[in-house]
């Protein structure tokens, strides 16, 4: 089979055609600035370089529309015509209690998807528009719906409850759902194939660093606790997120800044974490290049990120009252060998030992980064959401 893969933002679209035995990522692109003055898509065939051109799309439609002359173009494409795509995979990145694995779309699944809105009000609208635009361009081609949120619904209510009046949890669902399930499920799968055992029979402690970041405890296959919330902003300090901090600082920062809540909190998601910290970037790499060149700031802000992944490694370790393996992935926890280092100086109380040196060497590839001697094994494992996504989809439509 030949799956489509679809990830809907507000104003963007990012695609990847994958062909499901091999596995093989056919081409791939991004249509950026939709409904928006100076849109445009970038498309890469597998082999070949990145090609940008500007195209007017005045809505999802038109992208959807435009990833298919991308597709089937005589020179840019990979597939003679749309009849090639066999099914479509859209992630979704809420689908609260409702969903706890993926699903074939029909009405009903979109209505449910709706229903969520509330929960993900930036994301859970831009995919269902992903989805129609989909449907019309591509009428009866199989479309399966892959959640975020729902690898962590195996979590007890200890983990997921807040210490707010129940009545909240009751009326309006307020609990903690998690995300970049995607990636934990796909990374913590391909750890037990690494060590040569069922995931079922270890205690992982994944580390998906990116912009957006994540830590999460797989026990024995399932998700038991993961660090964001309800919202994507709590957890890990982030790249522009705040992660953790006490509630009240929202009120009191209203009120020394005279701004609303939904003001401090949009801060505290697009202008706090490490860019708001360090006040030099997002990007972890102008940090070590900052903190290498003697920026105290840049230094400092690196240790505090890691300080805090170490945290929760030690918090997830008591969780599940023991940890077979630590692994780090998304693109610092699989690209940046010195975060990784600065996070493993917490590690050694629970006897897991990093190898400075294979660790330098793990750039973006699969490895073992512990020791020998390590009582809990280390790994850098890359992510692939896009592929976990096709499979989901490949296993539901020929159910």
């Amino acid at each position: 089979m030949k799956v489509l893969v679809i990830n809907c933002g507000s104003s963007s679209l990012k695609y990847q055609l994958i062909d499901s035995q091999s596995e093989e990522v056919l081409a791939k692109g991004l249509c950026e600035r939709i409904g928006i003055e100076g849109s445009s898509v970038t498309h890469q065939k597998a082999g070949e370089g990145k090609k940008t051109e500007a195209v007017l799309m005045k809505d999802h439609t038109d992208a959807v529309k435009v990833v298919i002359e991308k597709l089937t173009d005589p020179a840019e494409g990979v597939i003679a015509s749309l009849k090639e795509i066999d099914a479509v995979g859209h992630r979704i990145v809420h689908g609260g209690e409702k969903f706890k694995g993926s699903v074939v779309i029909d009405d009903s699944v979109l209505e449910t998807i709706a229903e969520c809105n509330d929960l993900a009000p930036l994301h859970n609208p831009a995919n269902l528009i992903g989805i129609r635009s989909c449907q019309r361009v591509m009428p009866g081609v199989p479309m399966v719906a892959v959640f975020d949120t729902a690898f962590h619904q195996t979590m007890p209510g200890k983990a997921y409850l807040y210490g707010l009046p129940y009545e909240y949890y009751e009326k309006y669902k307020v609990r903690r759902y998690g995300f970049h399930g995607t990636s934990h499920d796909f990374v913590s799968k391909r750890v037990g194939e690494l060590l040569g055992k069922d995931r079922k029979d270890l205690k992982i402690i994944v580390c998906h660093l990116g912009n957006g970041a994540s830590v999460s405890a797989v026990d024995h296959g399932k998700s038991v606790d993961t660090s964001m919330g309800l919202t994507p902003l709590e957890g890990l300090m982030m790249g522009t997120r705040s992660g953790d901090m006490d509630p009240a600082i929202v009120g009191f920062i209203a009120e020394k800044e005279n701004l609303t809540a939904a003001e401090v909190i949009n801060i505290c998601n697009k202008n706090s974490g490490v860019l708001g910290l360090s006040g030099i970037s997002s990007d972890f790499r102008d940090l070590v290049e900052a903190a290498a060149a003697g920026n105290d700031h840049a230094q400092t802000t690196l240790e505090a990120y890691a300080y805090r992944v170490g945290k929760y490694i030690g918090a997830y370790a008591a969780a599940m009252n023991g940890v077979d393996a630590i692994v780090f992935t998304a693109g610092i926890g699989e690209n940046n060998a010195q975060v990784r280092a600065l996070i493993s100086q917490y590690t050694g109380f629970l006897g897991c030992e990093i190898d400075l040196e294979k660790n330098k060497a793990a750039v973006g590839v699969e490895a073992v980064i512990s020791t020998p001697e390590s009582k809990v094994t280390a790994l850098v494992v890359p992510t692939n959401e896009e592929l976990a996504i096709a499979r989901e989809t490949v296993r539901l439509v020929n159910a």
